[in-house]
């Protein structure tokens, strides 16, 4: 199989530079040290609250990133005129509530088809590559074809949270949906919740081109610093991808 592409996502050393109100740790140097390491693309999700990432993170981060930059944002007029005016590589039409800890659940674009279609399209004339991330519903399938964006990501933060018979429930649907996506014409990727002890189900997948993975990337950077990090990432999809 092709070599999987690891993205990761800085958010949460965002998270710790709000807390106090200070200028570190900055996650753009955080972004560096994740390239430098192997990471192919980085990914930062610009919330309405302004929880981690601001505005100013986005823009320095296209500015000295040495790999491309995916921006991940909710579909409202403010995002996707921000995401014009900078320009990232990639852009991630994610949900997003005020009162969630992290995104539950993928983008209904089923029920959202119409305000999707239009953000794609602003994102698409600026240049922007547009994917969405959505459950691996047949319904959204259908949806994300009829809305005409390049890549979709599954959301795989059910597959994460489970056990036993409903993981494997989950890994069959997900199975499943990357195979159908990847015969639509769809290029496949896959990210949230995943750690060092689940990815490798999700690696094998031969139709997933890439992965997006934060929060077990970070946290496992308290212990033994990003570089660390990051290999131990590269290493467990390797060892399932086989390349």
């Amino acid at each position: 199989m092709s070599r999987l592409r690891l993205g990761i996502n800085v958010d949460h050393v965002a998270t710790l530079r709000q807390a106090r109100g200070t200028a570190y740790p900055d996650p753009v140097e955080a972004a560096l040290l994740c390239a430098g390491a192997g990471a192919d693309s980085i990914t930062i999700h610009l919330r309405e609250d302004r929880r981690h990432i601001q505005p100013d993170d986005v823009r320095r981060l296209q500015k000295r990133s040495p790999v491309p930059v995916n921006l991940e944002m909710a579909v409202t007029d403010e995002m996707v005129a921000f995401a014009c005016r900078v320009k990232p590589r990639y852009a991630c039409l994610v949900p997003e509530k005020r009162e969630e800890l992290t995104t539950e659940g993928g983008l209904d674009v089923a029920s959202l088809q119409a305000s999707v279609a239009v953000a794609c399209r602003r994102l698409q004339k600026a240049g922007i590559e547009v994917s969405l991330f959505i459950d691996p519903s047949p319904a959204q399938l259908k949806a994300a074809l009829a809305v005409g964006v390049p890549h979709l990501e599954i959301h795989t933060g059910r597959y994460a949270d489970t056990r036993g018979r409903q993981r494997d429930a989950e890994l069959k649907r997900i199975v499943a949906f990357a195979a159908a996506a990847a015969d639509a014409g769809f290029e496949v990727h896959a990210g949230h919740g995943l750690t060092c002890d689940n990815v490798g189900s999700i690696a094998s997948i031969r139709q997933i081109v890439e992965l997006n993975i934060g929060h077990s990337i970070i946290a496992r950077a308290v212990f033994v610093g990003l570089p660390a990090a990051v290999a131990e990432m590269r290493q467990a999809m390797t060892a399932a991808r086989g390349a």
